[in-house]
């Protein structure tokens, strides 16, 4: 299982799955990320926490632990 916080800069992907409970998944799917979008990985923060990504045509940035509830293919 492969997830948005394994996906590497510049690599384009497909949300396949949300994982998570509750208010955590209900604050992904605000977000705009729900299942069939496609998702670029544009940067990593120096330290690796948060990434950014560009989701429905806007930029948004998110925690690698939000990251690792989104499986990818």
């Amino acid at each position: 299982m492969k997830t948005l916080r394994d996906t590497m800069v510049g690599e384009t992907v497909k949300v396949v799955k949300l994982h998570g409970e509750g208010a955590v998944k209900r604050r992904i799917m605000d977000m705009g990320i729900t299942k069939g979008v496609e998702v670029y990985v544009r940067k990593l923060a120096p330290l690796g926490d948060p990434i950014e990504i560009n989701v429905r045509n806007y930029e948004l940035s998110i925690r690698k632990a939000d990251a690792e509830m989104i499986e990818v293919e």
